[in-house]
């Protein structure tokens, strides 16, 4: 190791955890000419694409799995593996045709019967996969040929087409999957332009180049490497000295500084990604609606704007935030500690209570919980602070299996509809189905007329009804104060100029089917 970068790096980072993060950047093995190297901000939580949550994860999943329908870098809906698609009169079965001439990872062609195994798993409740519910909606997949097949739903879901384009939705090789069952999720095999190689899941994540891609001349580069580091100013610093090409994000509050910077790009663009406090609506003193409104108003969200997102933020105006279709403002929630402390003396709690606040345990995700635990405290809230990496905050919260049994009390955390519709943005997240560990609802919300509204819209033919009872939802979920609305964020990233044809999309993935490197 060279000691002379190392102290200079560690002087960069100030943080304890600097040389560990630093050693498994500089020891990690020789890679080739064309390699790579993008740092992450925290650990991926699964290769399986059925059971994860978190945007990291899906992003990374994308290089090596493809579905029907993708998205370009922009969130625009195409065609990807399939041709096309019709949709039967009732709106009940959906036939895609699907591109010839593509081969799997290992070898195998692309067919139908992949597209059918890849369903039958996830739709499979047995299989207990985290997604279910995001495909519970088909009711069967039947090969019509080798590139046709049929998919029927068990009702109306007009989102389904976006549904299909999600991260979630890639196809796995149906060899693959009788292989090695369970084991596929360490043994991701796709179509996508990168090969997956190796995860050492705290150290790195390495995928090579597809050599027999479908699309001619791609990819560019020979390997991508995934490193995690949590901490702010060591990532900027591994950007800085080269050893990382790409930073995904970009901490706000060193935007003006790396501008400064001749060899790196900034990226800073619109983004869907809303923050919030999740509230567990199944324990007291949050089963009250007035302690939920007493939180909304005792939070500054221009404050937490400027402080945690160095203003690269906006106070969030609607549950689904603005950039997603049948986004409706409601908002925001007004600053008013008066009517805090009001709202919190009719709910019997004068002086307050004793709660706890969890996080992420990225700088960020840290440094935002340190702000809400001030906030909070105007008003008497004594929040106790836990950081919980990403395998913890599975176990505590997506993994739980009675509502009866979750533990939280408050969290902070954060979606992006990366259906880029507003489906994705409501009824995983406030849905009563949705309650883990089938779905996200981590509060474990749960309203009729709320779930009466998505449901509506699913089953809605014309869009002006769909946008009426997209509308319903989110008034409803503002009014009941489902959550603690903060901030949605804008997407800030950097890269070296040698690097080109890698975007962070508004929904905070990766776009890296283009990426190369001078």
């Amino acid at each position: 190791m060279n000691t002379s970068l190392t102290r200079r790096l560690r002087r960069t980072a100030q943080v304890a955890c600097t040389t560990a993060a630093l050693f498994g950047l500089i020891s990690a093995p020789v890679w080739a000419a064309k390699d790579v190297v993008i740092a992450v901000s925290n650990t991926l939580s699964t290769l399986d694409l059925h059971d994860a949550n978190d945007t990291l994860s899906q992003a990374v999943n994308k290089t090596y799995y493809q579905g029907l329908y993708g998205f370009d870098k922009d969130l625009k809906l195409h065609p990807l593996l399939a041709e096309g698609h019709t949709v039967a009169p009732d709106g009940l079965t959906y036939t895609f045709i699907l591109k010839k001439g593509i081969k799997f990872h290992d070898g195998t062609p692309f067919t139908a019967e992949s597209v059918k195994a890849t369903f039958d798993r996830v739709t499979n409740p047995d299989n207990k996969h985290r997604r279910f519910t995001q495909f519970s909606v088909i009711d069967s997949v039947e090969v019509l040929a080798d590139h046709v097949v049929k998919i029927k739903l068990k009702r109306p879901f007009s989102a389904f087409i976006n549904t299909m384009a999600h991260p979630s939705a890639g196809i796995m090789s149906a060899a693959a999957i009788k292989k090695y069952g369970k084991d596929i999720a360490f043994n991701p095999v796709g179509t996508g332009p990168f090969k997956f190689v190796e995860w050492q899941k705290t150290d790195y994540l390495k995928v090579q180049k597809n050599p027999d891609y479908w699309k001619p001349g791609l990819p560019k580069v020979d390997t991508i490497t995934f490193k995690p580091v949590p901490d702010n100013n060591t990532r900027t610093a591994v950007l800085q000295t080269g050893e990382a090409h790409m930073i995904n994000p970009l901490a706000y509050e060193q935007v003006e500084v790396i501008k400064q910077r001749p060899e790196i790009e900034t990226v800073v663009a619109p983004g869907i990604f809303a923050n919030y406090l999740t509230f567990n609506h199944t324990r007291k003193p949050f089963n009250d609606l007035r302690v939920r409104q007493a939180i909304n108003y005792a939070i500054n969200k221009q404050a937490f704007a400027k402080v945690v997102y160095n203003g690269f933020a906006a106070p969030l105006e609607a549950q689904v935030p603005p950039g997603v279709d049948f986004s409706h403002k409601t908002g925001p929630w007004p600053y008013d500690l008066a009517k805090a402390r009001q709202l919190l003396k009719e709910a019997g709690y004068p002086s307050g209570f004793e709660t706890e606040l969890w996080s992420g345990n990225t700088t960020t995700a840290i440094k935002a919980s340190q702000f809400l635990q001030q906030q909070l405290a105007q008003v008497g809230i004594k929040a106790k602070l836990s950081a919980l990496e990403t395998g913890q905050r599975i176990q505590r919260m997506e993994a739980v299996q009675k509502p009866e049994d979750a533990q939280s009390q408050l969290y902070f955390g954060g979606w992006s509809a990366s259906t880029g519709e507003a489906d994705w943005g409501t009824r995983p997240l406030l849905g009563s189905a949705a309650h883990p560990p089938r779905g996200f609802n981590l509060g474990y919300y749960k309203n009729a007329a709320f779930d009466e509204a998505i449901t509506s819209a699913l089953s809605a033919l014309e869009r002006k009804d769909k946008a009426a009872f997209y509308k319903t939802a989110q008034e409803v979920a503002w009014k009941d104060a489902a959550w603690g609305f903060l901030v949605t964020t804008k997407t800030v990233y950097a890269h070296s100029k040698k690097l080109s044809g890698a975007y962070i999309m508004p929904d905070g993935s990766m776009h890296l089917e283009q990426i190369d490197l001078k």
